[in-house]
């Protein structure tokens, strides 16, 4: 079967079963991402057991609309068995039905350092840059200046995960400083006193 392109796009409702393979899908780039071994192996735990649990006729149908919604190709293999693989527009869905909940996760101890997120949106974007903004600070960082952000927990992977959503990668700077002038008043807005 050969992939093309196509110059129309199809928007269909995407029912749960298909937010949820898409998510599985996507976790097949998460694998590829991963560097800590920990991490690969809880990915393709979860991964598992989601896929279990759902009905051989339902997963057919919604692969079905997936393909016909162009959110999916397949490849034929030699064996006989059928390959799924995740369109660009697929993964961008996949990312959007993911964006909303990510979380950062807060370790036990605090390791010192705080993490800084600035970026420089051109005006020509600015719904990009107010929705990055937005986003920021649902994610529970602290609004230095209108485009300077300030978390005291690791959160490198989560910044690259929403900057490559919102396509402004090229705009948003990360550092990770463990002096900052206002440390005061962020460790009572971080509760780290």
């Amino acid at each position: 079967m050969s992939i093309t392109k196509t110059t129309h796009q199809i928007n269909p409702k995407k029912g749960a079963l298909q937010k949820k393979i898409l998510l599985l899908l996507s976790a097949g780039l998460a694998l590829g991402l991963t560097r800590n071994p920990n991490q690969y192996f809880r990915v393709v735990q979860e991964t598992g057991k989601e896929w279990e649990k759902i009905e051989r006729d339902s997963l057919n149908r919604a692969i079905r609309s997936l393909y016909k919604s162009k959110l999916v190709s397949t490849k034929d293999n030699h064996d006989g068995t059928l390959t799924l693989i995740l369109s660009n527009e697929g993964k961008r869905l996949a990312l959007t039905y993911d964006i909303e909940n990510i979380e950062l996760k807060t370790p036990a101890q605090w390791d010192g350092r705080w993490r800084i997120v600035m970026f420089d949106v051109p005006e020509k974007f600015k719904r990009n840059r107010d929705t990055l903004r937005r986003h920021f600070k649902n994610m529970g960082f602290y609004e230095f200046q209108k485009s300077v952000f300030v978390h005291p927990y690791p959160c490198a992977r989560e910044i690259e995960y929403v900057t490559e959503f919102y396509q402004a990668r090229r705009f948003v700077r990360f550092i990770v400083a463990t002096e900052i002038d206002n440390a005061l008043e962020l460790k009572r807005y971080f509760k780290l006193l």
